[in-house]
């Protein structure tokens, strides 16, 4: 009898701890340059997970140009998350496919954005082409290197912050002439940031659109062989993140989901996500590493296209839009 009761109790014991023991997955599907910065985020957050919860989580990344990762969600690859580089790539996950809410962007602070960045400069060691300002982008003797907008929404950022600079000067005609300039500089598009700034750091281009985070690291892991240039003006650029509804209703994880987006806003997150170069969203952790930034003047989207990235996104990237033309033009 007390063999049989004891075999009875670690069965139990065996079923309860295997269930208990089982590994809960994510799948977060990001932007190019943010690998750095969620291998940490994620590693903190799953030792969180295991030591407050007692669970053992898994949390699996897909990286590359936010449009061509947004168009791999909406053609099936089942992510719990997407943490993208723009808002419109979030929004055409859900005309396409009805993927999550239509009011994503009111479900989680800063319109779901934990942290921002900007468009700057990198450049070889001493500056050899004096380059300083956008002016400096069109000169005949500057070759440009910045990724595709049709496939990088950091790319798109680039373009914007172009186009934004030349349009606050001079209206919509002169901002059409000088992205063409620019442009017509570029040697090479890549399909995302990181391919552009490999490319870059291969001796090509004179000078690196890039995230101001981009840039930073770009400096570490050159040993100082490289420059970064404040353009005295550039766009605030907001990378959005997003639970994806169906998808983490279909795999049972939208509770944990929801906080891990959650946990990108708390203070120990905000700190990893400074390190790492971003502009965390919270306004009193920024201030105290603010000189750890460039000095830049940034101006929104909304200020060029008040309907935001649909409007923005109609003129410019669509097929037969603004970039379009101008890549046959620039021929």
């Amino acid at each position: 009898m007390f063999k049989r009761v004891l075999f009875l109790y670690l069965t139990i014991i065996f079923f309860f701890g295997y269930c208990y023991s089982e590994t809960i997955e994510l799948l977060n599907v990001s932007y190019d340059p943010t690998r750095e910065l969620y291998k940490e985020i994620n590693k903190v957050f799953i030792e969180k997970c295991k030591k407050e919860q007692g669970f053992d989580l898994q949390i699996k990344m897909s990286h590359g140009g936010s449009g061509k990762q947004a168009r791999s969600v909406m053609e099936g690859l089942e992510a719990d998350v997407v943490t993208l580089a723009l808002a419109y790539d979030i929004d055409m996950i859900v005309k396409m496919r009805g993927l999550l809410s239509p009011n994503w962007q009111k479900q989680l602070p800063n319109n779901s954005c934990p942290y921002t960045s900007t468009i700057v400069f990198l450049v070889r060691k001493g500056n050899p082409k004096n380059i300083k300002t956008w002016d400096d982008l069109i000169r005949p003797d500057v070759q440009v290197i910045t990724p595709n907008p049709k496939t990088s929404g950091g790319a798109r950022w680039c373009y914007l912050a172009c186009w934004g600079y030349a349009f606050r000067k001079g209206g919509v005609e002169q901002a059409r002439e000088f992205v063409k300039k620019v442009y017509k500089n570029v040697p090479v598009l890549d399909t995302g940031a990181r391919g552009s700034t490999n490319t870059f750091l291969q001796g090509i281009g004179d000078v690196l659109l890039s995230w101001e985070n981009e840039a930073f690291l770009a400096i570490q892991e050159t040993q100082n062989s490289l420059e970064i240039i404040s353009p005295g003006e550039s766009i605030l650029a907001e990378p959005p993140v997003a639970i994806i509804d169906k998808y983490t209703e279909k795999h049972k994880t939208k509770d944990i989901a929801q906080k891990y987006l959650e946990f990108l806003y708390s203070d120990e997150a905000q700190n990893i996500i400074i390190k790492h170069y971003y502009r965390c969203s919270n306004t009193a952790i920024f201030e105290k590493y603010q000189n750890h930034f460039l000095n830049v003047k940034l101006f929104r989207l909304e200020e060029l296209y008040p309907g935001g990235w649909e409007e923005a996104h109609k003129i410019h990237f669509s097929d037969g839009g603004i970039f379009d033309q101008i890549m046959l033009e620039r021929k």
